[in-house]
């Protein structure tokens, strides 16, 4: 474990998201860039060259030339290219770092999806070894969710957190600073998008990209029924012309896009009640279910899980750094205590 000594040791906590990397350096978030990495493919060679991490990265999304291809390294929050991960780690750490002549390796924590494998959770501490770690502890997203949103998971008392991240939602039920309950369904933020891209083609006969639905997403994206009408303007690809097309998109219209994947979450947070114990189910209906994530903001989500779940719904203050935030909460509780939600192995 960490042992503070005359030099404060480099610690870091990072929420290796599927859209977004957040990382706390000893306490204060150091790091917030987008999980994206430009690569071009060396003709000849089996090598791939890192053009730009991050937000530069993430600006090259869909105008990239032939040679040079912008990608996601993660998907469903566990790691879907090793190799680009690991320059990806290597590249943010870094960056937090600020390496000189002397330079510690640091101890880091890392968040994973409580639905990982054992190899995809191996995957992920080997991908931190090779970028630099001294040392890699785990924590599982649910829990680092609930600490960053000041829920008191070392009560008795039963707390539920529903994380809605890119490519993750994690349903956790806590007590006793332990998880009674965790489920990861493969339904996010990532969906949303995909689901309103289908939707933009089939009604709007319009091809739109990743960047384009998640404007839309964010500007006139609903989960629940209004009856005040949102409408801006967007612009894609026509499908039979091929040239640039206006449509309008309603939050009537999101709605209607979005249908599929929010039922699949309301009925991953049904069943969650239906396996929770009785004792701790009273608690949540006291207490309530808290959100986070960067799909807590989606419009009339809390709304729609009310009225799906009887329960009431809080969205965390900073729900987008709730995850990180909840990780160097943990980070900075290990020596104070056996924290038995975070795993060296």
């Amino acid at each position: 474990m960490f042992k503070i000594g005359l030099f404060k040791p480099k610690c870091l906590s990072i929420d290796l998201g599927t859209v977004n990397t957040l990382i706390y350096l000893n306490g204060e978030l150091v790091l917030d860039e987008p999980s994206v990495v430009a690569i071009r493919n060396e003709p000849g060679s089996l090598e791939k060259i890192v053009v730009a991490v991050g937000k530069e990265a993430k600006n090259m999304l869909g105008r990239t030339p032939g040679a040079i291809q912008a990608i996601r390294p993660m998907k469903d929050g566990v790691i879907a290219d090793f190799s680009i991960t690991k320059k990806m780690l290597q590249y943010f750490i870094r960056q937090v770092m600020k390496q000189g002549f002397f330079s510690p390796s640091p101890s880091i924590l890392i968040c994973v999806p409580c639905g990982a494998t054992q190899v995809e959770r191996r995957a992920i501490k080997e991908s931190a070894v090779e970028a630099g770690a001294k040392e890699v502890f785990l924590i599982d997203e649910p829990i680092a969710a609930a600490l960053g949103a000041g829920m008191d998971i070392g009560e008795s008392a039963g707390n539920m957190v529903v994380d809605i991240g890119g490519g993750t939602t994690e349903i956790g039920i806590m007590s006793l600073n332990g998880i009674v309950y965790a489920n990861s369904v493969r339904v996010a933020g990532d969906a949303f998008n995909e689901s309103i891209t289908k939707y933009v083609r089939r009604e709007h006969q319009v091809i739109i990209g990743e960047v384009t639905a998640e404007k839309i997403k964010e500007e006139v994206g609903s989960a629940y029924k209004s009856s005040a009408i949102k409408k801006a303007k967007y612009i894609g690809r026509g499908v039979a012309s091929g040239l640039p097309t206006e449509f309008i998109m309603t939050n009537t219209q999101t709605l209607d896009a979005l249908r599929e994947p929010l039922t699949a979450i309301i009925a991953a947070i049904r069943v969650a009640l239906e396996q929770t114990p009785p004792e701790l189910s009273s608690d949540i209906a006291e207490s309530g279910v808290m959100l986070t994530g960067g799909g807590a903001l989606l419009e009339g989500l809390s709304e729609l899980i009310k009225t799906k779940t009887n329960l009431d719904v809080h969205i965390a203050d900073n729900p987008l750094i709730c995850v990180a935030h909840g990780a160097n909460m943990a980070l900075e509780m290990i020596n104070k205590q056996q924290m038995a939600f975070v795993s060296a192995e």
